[in-house]
């Protein structure tokens, strides 16, 4: 268990971060005052430096600047008692993926009207399948993170965080999930892959994992109680949301994972 008040450092992208979740504490970047990060650092009384930022990549994290925030790790010190990591999502494109073919098969509807060769050129602009070679850099990458988070902070306890499952056994083509039935077994690969990818850094480097993508199968979208939002083209100003990500239920689910993973 950390001691209370003891410093702890969250890093990663939005599935991290909780965009679209009240209330957000740091607009630029999606940063929600209930992610999982600030939700765990409540309950344990831990001094949080929340660093984690919408659309980051592996990048972001070690070396590169985002929207003029320094790289993640910076944030890291040697008195840190506390990371946990939830990135990679976007060096595969992962939500983007998902976000693009359901914009273009919601246009390719109208667009029927035009002829079924109009609509299915529209749908095939999106590419949903990575080769082995994609996911094994994800995995590298995270390991990385990992080793040189534990550089910075050698006493610190590292947790890898994987991605809440968007993809579920109830999933089903409907308005809130624009997919057809051959496209959404490559979305679910897709999250296999980078799941996989989190399993193998933490194996290669001894950390805890926290595989919220299993925990969450059944409260993937179309299930009775979804831990994520499904797809809207409404923007949150106008009473839509953000889509495919964590909804506050989900976030909770996290922090209850990452809080067992902690007392065991």
């Amino acid at each position: 268990m950390i001691a209370s008040g003891s410093r702890y450092v969250a890093l990663g992208s939005s599935f991290a971060a909780g965009p679209g979740i009240s209330p957000i504490v740091h607009p630029p970047a999606g940063r929600s005052g209930r992610n999982y990060a600030h939700l765990v650092a409540a309950e344990l009384g831990l001094e949080l430096v929340d660093v984690t930022y919408s659309g980051a990549t592996t990048a972001h994290v070690l070396d590169t600047a985002q929207d003029g925030a320094p790289p993640q790790l910076d944030a890291l010190t040697p008195d840190t008692a506390l990371v946990t990591i939830t990135v990679g999502g976007n060096d595969l494109e992962y939500v983007g993926t998902f976000l693009r073919g359901s914009f273009l098969n919601t246009l390719a509807k109208p667009a029927t009207i035009l002829g079924r060769r109009v609509a299915n050129r529209i749908r095939a602009r999106v590419s949903y399948l990575k080769d082995e070679a994609s996911y094994q850099t994800v995995t590298d990458s995270l390991t990385t993170v990992v080793e040189r988070a534990r550089e910075r902070s050698p006493e610190a306890r590292i947790i890898l965080v994987d991605y809440l499952t968007l993809v579920g056994p109830a999933t089903r083509p409907r308005l809130d999930v624009p997919l057809n039935e051959e496209q959404l077994p490559s979305i679910a690969l897709l999250a296999e892959g980078l799941a996989a990818a989190f399993a193998k850094a933490a194996a290669a480097t001894g950390v805890d994992l926290v595989a919220a993508s299993a925990a969450s199968r059944d409260h993937a979208i179309g299930s009775a109680e979804p831990w994520t939002t499904g797809f809207t083209l409404l923007p949150p100003t106008l009473g839509g949301f953000v889509p495919y990500h964590p909804n506050a239920a989900g976030m909770r689910a996290v922090a209850d994972l990452v809080l067992e993973t902690l007392r065991t």
